[in-house]
């Protein structure tokens, strides 16, 4: 047995904590930033097939800020991560959600700032239906209400059925080919550090950072059946300032449906980020501190 909340230290300016999830399953949150501060925290969500160290750019960002130093709590969803694995039926939105918020009462994260990654920001969503006094405001990444089938079916074709690679140079080759013509710009060393992210190694090789079965949450998704809007849940979130961040070259949230939004939320904050796709990296120093900025807008809207 585990305490319902325990610590690993890490090398700096990163510490592990790891929480029980509802059904007693062990969590991983990579957090950074000050313990003692008097900003709102953020936490980030990550996409369908990655970690918490896809945010380890943005809350270093954050962390380093003079004038607002703020915490960032960037959550492993079960199977993924350091998290630990579970049955491929327990991959659904309603466990992770139920997941979502043991860890915000486990650590006192509430409210704050939800920075949610695709399959992150459909939970932030959902959050906002279950428990909306926990949201202080939200960045939405590259998600929306609308979600491109063209782009889901992509999403499926590789999630779990990637190569394995024989070194991690070789994972920065397969994800080039992968992901190469939507995100354009990027370099060798930019391939090798998401390969890292991508793999770890177990013993002699190289597996994926997230559990394969995790494949079975897309394996009944039909492009010829688009997936049910959920404009109900993005209303939920009017009580709390949004931004909505787009790479330019996604496929998986259309600038229409960015363009729904708005109409619907005109003070709504949007950022395109170019030669990026599905989903932007949030590593660049620009979009960092239109994410800081937005922080602040956020705090100061809780003053009011």
């Amino acid at each position: 047995m585990h305490s319902p909340l325990s610590r690993d230290p890490q090398s700096e300016p990163f510490e592990s904590l790891f929480v029980s999830a509802p059904d007693g399953l062990r969590l991983h949150v990579k957090t950074c930033g000050p313990v003692v501060t008097d900003h709102l925290p953020v936490l980030a969500l990550p996409g369908l097939a990655r970690t918490a160290a896809d945010f380890d750019a943005l809350a270093t960002g954050l962390a380093a800020d003079p004038e607002t130093p703020r915490r960032t709590f960037a959550l492993d969803s079960r199977g993924r991560g350091r998290s630990d694995h579970d049955r491929a039926a327990n991959y659904t939105l309603p466990v992770e959600l139920a997941d979502v918020q043991a860890v915000m009462t486990a650590l006192g994260v509430e409210p704050a700032v939800i920075v949610g990654t695709s399959r992150g920001g459909l939970l932030a969503m959902l959050l906002a239906v279950a428990r909306p006094g926990a949201i202080a405001g939200v960045v939405l990444n590259d998600i929306g209400p609308v979600i491109e089938p063209q782009g889901l079916l992509r999403i499926k074709s590789y999630v779990g059925k990637m190569p394995q690679p024989r070194s991690f140079e070789d994972g920065a080759e397969i994800l080039r080919r992968l992901f190469e013509l939507q995100f354009p710009r990027l370099g060798k060393d930019d391939w090798l550090a998401a390969a890292h992210r991508a793999w770890q190694e177990q013993g002699r090789r190289l597996v994926p950072t997230y559990d394969v079965k995790l494949s079975r949450t897309l394996k009944g998704f039909d492009p010829q059946t688009p997936l049910p809007a959920l404009w109900q849940e993005f209303d939920a979130l009017a009580h709390v300032p949004m931004m909505v961040i787009r790479g330019a070259n996604s496929d998986l949230l259309s600038a229409e449906t960015v363009a729904a939004m708005a109409a619907r939320r005109p003070a709504m904050e949007t950022m395109v980020v170019p030669d990026q796709g599905h989903a932007p990296l949030l590593a660049e120093a620009d979009v960092i501190a239109r994410i800081s900025a937005f922080i602040g807008t956020c705090e100061r809207a809780r003053e009011h």
